[in-house]
C-alpha cells in the first residue's frame, strides 16, 4: 500500500514539481494513523508522518513510490466562538488547551470541531457561537505529539 512519510519542506515555487495526486481530508485524518485514506483517484494510502507532524492544506507530501501529493484541507463542521473580550477568549483557549482539544485561533475567535460537549463548555465561558463549514487548521503541539503520558513526574520547587 502507498504511504506518505514526509512533507516537502521547500516552497511550492522552488522547483517545477509535478503533482501526481490529491489528498482531500478533514483535520483528524490529516494527523495520520492506522486507518487508510484515499486519494481523489480512489487509491488507498496510509499517512505515516513523524510523531507530532500534521498535513496542512496546501502542503505537498511525498509518497513511498516517489509521487508528489497535494494536500487539501476538507471543509468540516466547526464551532466558531467569539468573545466580548480578549481576556474571555484567552481563558476559554486555556481551558480547551488543558483538555487537549485541537483549537484554531483566529482574529477574535476560536474554532473547534463541532460537538455538543464543546458547545456547552464554550457557552459557559461566555462565547457567542456560530456553526461554520470550513477547513480546520488548529495549532498542534509538536513537542508532545497526539498522545502523551499525564504522569510526568516533574519536580517543582517554588522558593519565593
Amino acid at each position: 500500500m502507498l504511504e506518505i512519510r514526509a512533507k516537502l519542506k521547500i516552497p511550492r515555487s522552488a522547483y517545477k514539481l509535478e503533482v501526481k495526486g490529491r489528498l482531500c481530508l478533514p483535520f483528524e485524518q490529516r494527523r495520520g494513523g492506522d486507518a487508510p485514506v484515499r486519494l481523489e483517484s480512489g487509491e488507498e494510502v496510509r499517512i505515516r508522518l513523524p510523531r507530532g507532524e500534521v498535513l496542512r492544506g496546501g502542503d505537498l507530501a511525498t509518497a513511498s513510490d516517489g509521487r508528489v501529493i497535494e494536500v487539501v484541507a476538507e471543509p468540516e463542521k466547526l464551532l466558531q466562538a467569539e468573545f466580548a473580550s480578549a481576556a474571555a477568549l484567552a481563558k476559554a483557549a486555556y481551558h480547551l488547551g488543558s483538555r487537549h482539544v485541537p483549537v484554531e485561533a483566529g482574529e477574535g475567535f476560536l474554532r473547534v470541531a463541532a460537538s455538543h460537549e464543546l458547545e456547552e463548555t464554550l457557552k459557559k465561558a461566555g462565547a457567542t457561537l456560530s456553526e461554520v463549514h470550513a477547513p480546520f487548521e488548529p495549532e498542534v503541539d509538536k513537542g508532545h505529539g497526539h498522545e502523551h503520558d499525564h504522569d510526568h513526574h516533574h519536580h517543582h520547587h517554588h522558593d519565593y
